[in-house]
């Protein structure tokens, strides 16, 4: 990354969360323990779902991946936000910031496709459930999982191709804790009016299109659920309410954001930490405290730890 875009900007300087030195230490503290926390329940997720044959079926494997997604998207960010929150001087290098941009585009965008798929798994369980083994087999799953990450590569690496080419020769105080394109094309040397709207284009089609595909999916449920009996309706909302919950956590912020911009700051932070940080910490608790199967596979694996530990 040695071009001419580079010719006079090496560095940024991310100015963060607004917090001013003084009071670094408490936000410190708390976004490290939500880190930690977002580690070790998406990594329990994984094992758990790997480990215990119970949990071996399409809707389970769907949601190991969703738990290895989020852990790596939180982890494009948020540990150079901890970290910062102890500088003096928050800088990244060029390379370090279209980095993050790659990553978090690259993670983000193949969550989005994933939980289509995840709306589609709960559509044909719901909906077809005596064509479900046949439709959602393993093979076909992976293929999916692997459509989502394609999709999800495919869409960074245009994005990343709109803002390599750009000169930056001036301002490098990027407003945020991390690195994004809408952020970074403001310090071009240029006018990048029209950049702005080829990658709100470009995010509005991966977002909009995941979004309409999820409304479309779960209004198919709702209508077919209204037609099941009450124990199999109960089962099914308490299912898809779940999912319903991490489309909304993740969907808007990333609407407002990238589709619908109102270039608000503080508003824009917040809802960065949403989708960073808030939404991976969230898709282990609304999976697994609402999750019956889940829960009596903890129990499983706790009493098999302690069994092991007494041996």
């Amino acid at each position: 990354m040695d071009g001419n875009n580079q010719s006079t900007v090496s560095e940024f300087v991310l100015q963060g969360l607004g917090f001013t030195q003084n009071l670094q230490v408490l936000p410190f503290m708390i976004f490290l323990m939500l880190y930690v926390i977002i580690l070790s329940g998406n990594t329990v997720i994984m094992i758990l779902i790997i480990t215990d044959p119970h949990l071996h079926s399409p809707m389970y494997f769907l949601l190991a991946n969703l738990s290895f997604v989020d852990l790596w998207l939180s982890s494009v960010s948020t540990p150079k936000m901890i970290a910062d929150f102890l500088r003096v001087n928050k800088t990244i290098s060029f390379g370090g910031c279209m980095s993050q941009i790659f990553f978090a585009h690259f993670i983000a965008a193949s969550e989005m496709v994933l939980l289509v798929v995840m709306a589609y798994d709960r559509y044909v369980a719901i909906c077809r459930p005596l064509h479900y083994s046949t439709i959602m087999s393993l093979q076909r799953c992976t293929k999916l999982v692997l459509t989502s990450w394609l999709i999800g590569f495919v869409h960074s690496i245009s994005q990343l191709a709109v803002i390599l080419p750009l000169p930056f020769c001036g301002p490098r105080k990027i407003d945020s804790f991390f690195c994004d394109i809408p952020l970074v094309t403001k310090l071009a040397c240029l006018d990048a009016h029209h950049l702005d709207m080829l990658v709100n284009i470009d995010c509005g089609m991966v977002v909009v299109t995941c979004f309409v595909l999820l409304l479309m999916s779960y209004m198919y449920i709702l209508v077919t659920i209204r037609k099941s009996s009450k124990t199999g309706a109960s089962k099914a909302l308490s299912t898809c309410s779940a999912h319903i919950t991490v489309v909304v956590i993740f969907f808007v912020p990333c609407i407002y954001i990238y589709v619908w911009p109102l270039k608000i700051t503080w508003l824009d932070k917040i809802l960065a930490v949403f989708y960073s940080v808030i939404a991976p910490l969230l898709n282990p608790a609304i999976y697994t405290l609402r999750n019956k199967e889940m829960k009596n596979a903890m129990k499983r694996f706790k009493n098999y730890v302690l069994g092991s530990k007494g041996t």
